[in-house]
């Protein structure tokens, strides 16, 4: 018994962008349709960044055919807004495209629950940049979840709440406040009030990472479009996520991966005593060790 999920993210359906491709997203978005039938997943998972922004009337365009991509796909689709599809069009319009009502929601599949994390994903400018604001109101509803789930926990997301380092990465090695929300640490101390594993999935960051903090297991999606890591070419990235008592994570296309971990209960096993007070660094200090 077990979940499987197919997870694409950072589409950017639109004209080409820096190092995206949106220009190839529709003929990728048909070859993902293809893969997620063929899958047979319980649910298949938008992480956001569907459209590149231009304007008001063309992203309304940009959606439309992107949420028109989607209908092919035979499994339960669910949709997450990344900073992209929020420029210039609010959530309740990227909903009424999308034909999407609800704002966060939890889905509990074959032992495990699944949080759809819509946190604020809208990017704001002012006198100190760009950035990210991470709203009370999110936090409380995933620290919520985390306290009362019964059975291993997958938050999604659109922007990582790691606060993993950037190094190399095209946009964010010299942007590390367009990375992740500038209060990601109560995030993880959120998820980390689990009993159960936890396991951290997002996109944003346009590449494929794994990092564990504090007994949670985070990981980050390679964008369909993206080309930094591809040489040029669309990476056609898609994954497929199935969920047991092991993780196994597979990225196809240009930029793939292949992982499988078994995820531990959150925060490490009690009784520890705090590092400062441990009997072994006591006797360093009488000399009695050295």
């Amino acid at each position: 018994m077990g979940a499987r999920l197919c997870l694409v993210t950072d589409i950017h359906h639109g004209p080409p962008s820096m190092t995206k491709r949106g220009d190839a997203a529709l003929a990728l978005m048909e070859g993902f349709v293809r893969f997620a039938n063929d899958a047979a997943p319980d649910l298949v998972v938008d992480l956001g960044d569907r459209i590149t922004d231009v304007d008001r009337d063309t992203d309304q365009r940009l959606a439309a055919e992107i949420a028109a991509a989607f209908r092919p796909v035979t499994a339960p689709v669910q949709h997450l807004d990344g900073n992209h599809d929020l420029d210039n069009l609010t959530v309740e319009e990227n909903g009424a495209v999308l034909g999407r009502t609800d704002h966060h929601q939890v889905v509990d599949i074959g032992g495990w629950r699944i949080a759809l994390w819509r946190a604020d994903a809208k990017l704001y400018r002012g006198v100190d940049g760009r950035g990210f604001v991470l709203r009370e109101a999110d936090l409380l509803w995933l620290s919520r979840v985390a306290q009362a789930t019964d059975r291993p926990l997958l938050v999604l997301s659109h922007v990582p709440v790691s606060g993993h380092a950037q190094t190399g990465n095209y946009y964010f090695q010299n942007n590390p406040p367009g990375a992740g929300y500038p209060m990601a640490d109560r995030a993880r101390a959120a998820v980390a009030q689990a009993g159960h594993p936890v396991v951290c999935m997002a996109g944003h960051v346009h590449w494929n990472t794994v990092c564990q903090i504090d007994g949670v297991v985070h990981l980050t999606q390679q964008s369909l479009t993206e080309s930094f890591t591809t040489q040029g070419e669309p990476a056609a990235a898609w994954g497929l996520l199935e969920l047991s008592d092991t993780v196994r994570w597979r990225v196809f296309g240009l930029d793939p991966i292949d992982l499988t971990i078994t995820p531990k209960p959150a925060r490490w096993t009690p009784p520890l005593p705090a590092f400062q007070d441990h009997r072994e660094l006591a006797l360093r200090r009488q000399g009695v060790l050295s």
